[in-house]
């Protein structure tokens, strides 16, 4: 490997962040794998913390709590993590960018903590759907005599 491709090889793995997900959760899991295809050059580096083994930098209760990443060796949770994970993604960077202004960031993590007050609810709901889709139910069934 040439000198130059082999700093073009660390300067990527040294850019690349680290995002922490509750695989459990079936909203993040739906956003993760939006995002996993938006990632077309394999910059963000994805971690389901409600796998057994998941590589955990602080404790997995905080993890899955709130959303995290990595970013230049700077953990971050929230709206800042949203930021770092967008600003890996090209088509997203814009966004991340952007959340660096910190009247931006504060709307963003006064929008995010909203979100934690009702992710239970969402969460809820959206598994109850996807039983009812699969064919299972919370409900009873009943017959209808035709």
């Amino acid at each position: 490997m040439s000198n130059s491709a082999d700093h073009e090889s660390r300067k990527t793995a040294e850019a690349r962040t680290t995002i922490w997900f509750d695989g459990a959760c079936p909203i993040c899991t739906r956003e993760i794998a939006i995002m996993r295809k938006l990632d077309r050059r394999n910059r963000v580096r994805f971690v389901d913390v409600a796998e057994d083994g998941a590589d955990c930098p602080i404790d997995r209760a905080e993890l899955l709590a709130r959303f995290h990443a990595e970013e230049d060796g700077e953990l971050l949770s929230g709206a800042a993590a949203f930021a770092a994970m967008w600003r890996a993604i090209p088509i997203l960077r814009p966004l991340g960018l952007a959340a660096r202004n910190r009247g931006m960031l504060a709307i963003l993590e006064r929008l995010y903590n909203r979100f934690l007050k009702i992710r239970p609810r969402l969460h809820a709901m959206i598994g109850a759907f996807n039983k009812r889709k699969s064919g299972g139910s919370d409900r009873p069934q009943t017959r209808r005599e035709t």
